[in-house]
């Protein structure tokens, strides 16, 4: 019920879900309403506001400057509340409402995906959103609860808990090995048809360090270059080249006999696993029953 003078908070709610999700359609599926119910409520607000906050055609729903500013003063108020009521109900068991992840493609296939699956079986009233892509996730403005990210982070405004590390892989496939032969040293690597993953912030620059403690920095000469993990691996399968992979990218290549390890000896820095999150003082609980339940996850053999 509203009292007069007074906006419905459920009409806020119903607006921010129609941002993030792109669209009417969209956001009554992620609330489970109907879209009517959506469009009354967004059509009160505006009503309510005296201006529109969204321009509708029949492809897509876009905010006006107007629905832009109100989505950005809202947003922080909204998550506050939500973090408020998680608070409270810290100690139940349940998880409910709605946990957004995000990682790269390749991740979720790999790890995330079936860790997901175990993570939902234990907690049914939650739902959950997956998001995969190999572009950097905005959380802020996507209405990411919690990003998993692989590497050395850069964003300084993020807040991240470590969940654990992994090695880095030289490999290629046999026939590339028959044909081009096998580098003894990271030196020879220069010499090699490298395949740069453009993710990365320096992917032709690599150091390694021998058993002994040597060091050794070689810069790659690249003549294929690519954005995405799980390409980089397709064109090494295919024998287009030497690169390096995450040994969670590499296990089972590597098993199945498609790819081969090399420079066995010599190691490459070591990447960590990050749980990150938006900046904020409080993360929801259901963010926080997910960061441990898969940093056990990762520790399983």
């Amino acid at each position: 019920m509203t009292l007069p003078g007074q906006v419905d908070l459920n009409s806020f709610l119903v607006f921010a879900a129609v941002v993030e999700a792109g669209g009417f359609t969209a956001a009554a599926e992620r609330l489970g309403i109907a879209k009517a119910k959506v469009s009354i409520q967004v059509s009160r607000l505006e009503a309510r506001l005296g201006t529109a906050l969204f321009r509708r055609t029949t492809r897509q729903v876009t905010l006006t400057d107007a629905g832009q500013a109100l989505y950005s003063e809202c947003l922080p108020l909204l998550r506050g509340l939500q973090e408020a009521v998680d608070r409270v109900g810290t100690g139940k068991a349940d998880l409910t409402g709605t946990l957004r992840l995000s990682t790269t493609v390749d991740h979720a296939v790999q790890s995330l995906a079936p860790a997901v699956a175990g993570f939902a079986t234990l907690y049914p009233k939650l739902q959950i959103e997956l998001r995969t892509s190999d572009r950097v996730a905005d959380l802020v403005k996507e209405g990411i609860d919690l990003a998993i990210r692989f590497g050395w982070l850069r964003d300084s405004s993020l807040r991240a808990v470590k969940l654990g590390e992994f090695e880095q892989y030289v490999v290629a496939s046999p026939a590339y090995l028959r044909r081009v032969g096998r580098p003894r040293h990271p030196e020879d690597l220069a010499n090699h048809q490298w395949i740069a993953l453009t993710l990365l912030p320096a992917p032709l620059t690599w150091e390694f360090t021998s058993r002994e403690g040597e060091m050794q920095t070689v810069l790659m000469n690249a003549r294929i270059r690519v954005d995405s993990t799980a390409a980089l691996r397709s064109l090494l399968r295919q024998g287009a080249g030497i690169s390096v992979l995450d040994q969670y990218s590499a296990h089972q290549e590597v098993k199945a006999g498609h790819l081969v390890r090399m420079l066995n000896e010599w190691s490459l820095p070591r990447g960590g696993i990050h749980a990150v999150y938006p900046p904020g003082r409080h993360v929801p609980v259901k963010a926080r029953a997910f960061i441990e339940f898969y940093r056990e996850y990762l520790q399983k053999p």
